[in-house]
């Protein structure tokens, strides 16, 4: 069903996560990278993000558990495990070939300016795309109960607006005021604040709807089923990708950024700014076949990375089962 307020909201926690850890720890939040890094190279610019979002579950089961997802079955039969598996090793090799999947292309590319995540964005979006309404007849789109089309509007319950407007209102005090008081630049103030951007992140995928995958998957019916359309996730262009390229706009980061004194800028915590320096001319062929690969298994099941670490944290055996695949695809 569509979800304004929900979204709307939600999209909002994830511009905070996002566009804070860039003007704070001078970093993008790409989870694809953060989640590979946590496993194969942990350290402390990675390991505290992914702590933060598999954390963010908890305030949401205790205080809202309605804002949980719905997941379908966990895998039980050994063609459904494999099936699982092979979506998660394209959700792997394809982040990691594409460099970069929803929230570092879309979210932080798209906020940044990046002609080379505009690309990346253009092709695994439209992949996933014409993947969701083309393979399998478009049957892996769920309908939404009661014949009811999803585009009709729902909007949430009164414990839910408070602690989904509490959430997002203690979210900015923190940032915006708190941080910058309390946190001086060291690497100390730079984990504390990872591990805040990652809860922050992980509150805006479950309660924008992005860690539902029939959310997501409804969201790609416009094109061959009106009825099961749910144009939720369009108020993330709205309320997160937005407000991000105006933070980015004005708070011009990056290596040879100066004030407006001629004095280079540095992040609130950070000595320098880490951004991507790869540019349209590194584009190759591994990077559009990943951004085709990760649209693949994007339009199969509706999960990206970010999503798949709260399914597998409230759904432990298709985590093992997606996880395992992702890992042995991201090691080729």
């Amino acid at each position: 069903m569509f979800t304004p307020l929900h979204t709307s909201l939600g999209a909002l926690l994830l511009f905070q996560g996002s566009s804070s850890l860039l003007i704070h720890n001078g970093a993008v939040f790409g989870i694809s990278s953060l989640l590979s890094g946590c496993v194969f190279n942990p350290n402390r610019d990675n390991v505290p993000i992914i702590a933060g979002l598999v954390s963010s579950v908890v305030p949401v089961y205790l205080f809202t558990p309605s804002l949980i997802p719905a997941y379908p079955p966990a895998p039980t039969s050994l063609a459904s495990v494999a099936s699982t598996i092979g979506v998660g090793f394209l959700l792997g090799w394809g982040t990691k070939n594409g460099r970069g999947c929803t929230s570092g292309h879309m979210l932080c590319g798209l906020s940044r300016l990046s002609p080379r995540s505009l690309i990346a964005t253009a092709v695994f979006f439209t992949t996933a795309l014409l993947t969701a309404n083309f393979v399998a007849g478009g049957q892996n789109i769920p309908p939404c109960a009661a014949d009811i089309p999803c585009y009709t509007p729902t909007y949430p319950s009164t414990p839910e607006l408070i602690f989904m407007a509490g959430t997002t209102a203690i979210t900015f005090l923190t940032n915006h005021f708190i941080v910058p008081r309390v946190l001086t630049r060291s690497e100390e103030s730079r984990t504390i604040f990872s591990y805040l951007a990652g809860i922050e992140f992980g509150l805006g995928l479950l309660i924008s709807g992005m860690a539902d995958s029939a959310k997501v998957m409804r969201f790609f019916a416009f094109l061959t089923d009106p009825s099961r359309f749910d144009p939720s996730l369009a108020l993330i262009i709205l309320f997160g990708i937005g407000p991000s390229l105006l933070t980015y706009l004005s708070a011009k980061p990056g290596q040879n950024a100066k004030d407006e004194a001629g004095k280079p800028t540095k992040p609130t915590l950070a000595e320098h700014w880490r951004l991507p320096t790869a540019t349209v001319a590194d584009i190759d062929w591994r990077f559009l076949g990943g951004a085709v690969a990760f649209g693949l298994a994007w339009g199969l099941r509706g999960v990206c990375p970010g999503p798949a670490i709260l399914r597998a944290v409230l759904q432990p055996t298709w985590g093992l089962a997606e996880m395992s695949g992702y890992m042995l695809g991201n090691m080729m």
